[in-house]
């Protein structure tokens, strides 16, 4: 890459830890403190977040057909501002129906300024070189809940719920507009390598849904990134359901970021020695383990650290994994749409995952939730082995 593009790419990677922490992160982060000012349930309260990333989902194959026709960088920092107006708006609501409006307009900006239109504007821009800006730009943004979860539990302790939703829109303000702003400018400066900018061409989302890898595919991201959002919503409650104090719950929430940016570290160090399918069929395990040293974690803080490194390590590969394997799985044409539909499945199932879990506390506690992310992950599992019989 030119100097350029390596400015291009941190800038952008700086963008993403700030978006990740105001956009996706906050919800989780301030969860206590919403509990305790706003009067509402914690189902109710989580279904605004579901809405936002359903609506983030809908908009994904939308989304990646404006990446191939040129308007990445466009949405990148139009989307970054919207987030920012947004979360300023939510500060304000008085009413449930307020709030849940607020979070269907954030998952536009979600679904504009995030990892899907960021991987589909790098793939465009880099070519073959888009793997080493990936794997840099989820390298800081793994750092995204680490900066999340203390900034959270300061602003909701010092400020009330509303102030902290006001804090993190100036984060999304001041950090995320400006560097993408700024990346989209220093990558513009280089000449273009992903292929020209066409229109997606006609049935070539028929070819792309009639392949059983796809839905192995979306069925498999869905299964743990569906799992991983519920864990990360409600870390603050499970810690402190198996023997956490406050303070360590947050500890344990905020490790998941840097074990995330580890697990990218340790794939970036294997390199071409760790295929794409080994890799699947390891983080599914691990991430399985996870969910089930929780379940037995009971007092045992060390367990939970256990937890924080086999979960922040699998999701972290999980998010490099997902545009290569795809590409390498279906192909680079029309990466954009292509990437798009497949990132429907993990957008649903991460939408859901908000207001699924709450449902599952209520319904059987924290055991039970625990349980439900065991299961995706040892499925996940499955359909990484059967993905492998099929050469991937």
């Amino acid at each position: 890459m030119s100097r350029n593009d390596q400015i291009g790419v941190w800038l952008l990677a700086v963008g993403q830890t700030a978006g990740f922490g105001a956009l996706v992160y906050m919800f989780g982060a301030i969860l206590l403190a919403l509990e305790d000012g706003s009067g509402w349930g914690r189902a109710q309260l989580a279904l605004g977040p579901t809405l936002a990333l359903m609506t983030q989902a809908l908009l994904a194959p939308f989304s990646g057909r404006l990446v191939d026709r040129g308007h990445g960088g466009t949405m990148l920092g139009g989307a970054a501002l919207l987030g920012a107006l947004c979360l300023a708006a939510l500060s304000r609501v008085e009413t449930l129906a307020s709030w849940y409006l607020v979070w269907i307009a954030i998952g536009l900006a979600q679904g504009a300024s995030l990892y899907e239109t960021c991987f589909s504007f790098l793939t465009r821009r880099l070519g073959t070189e888009a793997r080493k800006g990936i794997i840099r730009v989820t390298l800081v943004a793994g750092f995204a809940s680490s900066l999340a979860f203390p900034l959270g539990a300061w602003a909701g302790a010092a400020l009330g719920w509303r102030g902290a939703v006001l804090v993190f829109a100036a984060v999304q303000l001041c950090v995320t507009l400006p560097a993408n702003l700024s990346g989209v400018y220093f990558l513009r400066r280089g000449e273009r390598r992903g292929g020209t900018m066409t229109a997606t061409p006609k049935g070539a989302v028929r070819q792309v849904l009639v392949r059983p890898e796809f839905w192995a595919l979306a069925a498999y991201f869905g299964l743990l990134m569906g799992a991983h959002l519920m864990l990360v919503t409600f870390a603050l409650p499970i810690m402190t359901d198996r023997g956490a104090s406050p303070a360590i719950a947050v500890l344990v929430a905020s490790t998941v970021g840097p074990m995330q940016v580890a697990g990218r570290i340790v794939l970036m160090m294997a390199g071409d020695r760790a295929g794409s399918g080994l890799v699947a069929r390891s983080i599914a395990w691990a991430m399985a383990l996870a969910s089930a040293i929780l379940l037995a974690a009971s007092g045992h803080v060390w367990a939970m650290f256990v937890y924080a490194v086999l979960q922040g390590g699998g999701i972290g590969i999980q998010s490099i994994l997902r545009p290569i394997l795809t590409a390498e799985a279906l192909g680079r044409e029309n990466f954009g749409t292509v990437s798009g539909l497949l990132a429907m499945a993990p957008l649903t199932a991460g939408a859901a995952a908000p207001f699924l879990g709450a449902l599952l506390i209520s319904a059987g506690g924290v055991t039970l939730l625990l349980s439900v992310t065991l299961a995706a992950g040892l499925v996940a599992a499955v359909l990484a082995l059967w993905l492998k019989r099929r050469g991937i």
